[in-house]
């Protein structure tokens, strides 16, 4: 059997993701974004802060946190989503790239950012020598 308390925490931390990432890349600071989250979906930080770790989901808020995201009717209730959760490794990649980012100069930036464009088109698309 499903088990549904999972599949809503792990969805709604993607959800949370995806907010922050939103925020960031709108150049606000980090700090504070978990209550600006919070007050998006209308629930108390605290609240947030005990979802995240191990408060159930309830329908009522699962369908309030999928309005207040924009995201259709019983989105977090369905399982395969994993892959929207990064793993640990992820995360250090992440960590690592985000600081390489902060440290380099402007040039740095630019080659940076055209490395991983490049990476992500994949092999069979990288440009002939």
């Amino acid at each position: 059997m499903p088990n549904l308390t999972v599949a809503r925490r792990r969805n709604a931390l993607a959800l949370h993701r995806r907010f922050l990432e939103g925020a960031i890349a709108a150049g606000l600071p980090a700090k504070g974004l978990d209550q600006a989250f919070a007050r998006k979906i209308e629930i108390s930080p605290s609240m947030w802060s005990q979802i995240k770790s191990s408060r159930p989901i309830g329908d009522k808020l699962a369908r309030q946190i999928e309005q207040h995201c924009e995201v259709e009717t019983g989105w977090l209730d369905k399982e395969d989503r994993a892959s929207e959760v990064p793993d640990a490794a992820e995360e250090r990649f992440i960590a690592a790239a985000r600081e390489a980012w902060r440290q380099a100069n402007a040039k740095g930036k630019k080659e940076l950012s055209g490395w991983l464009k490049q990476r992500a088109r994949g092999p069979s698309e990288e440009p002939q020598s």
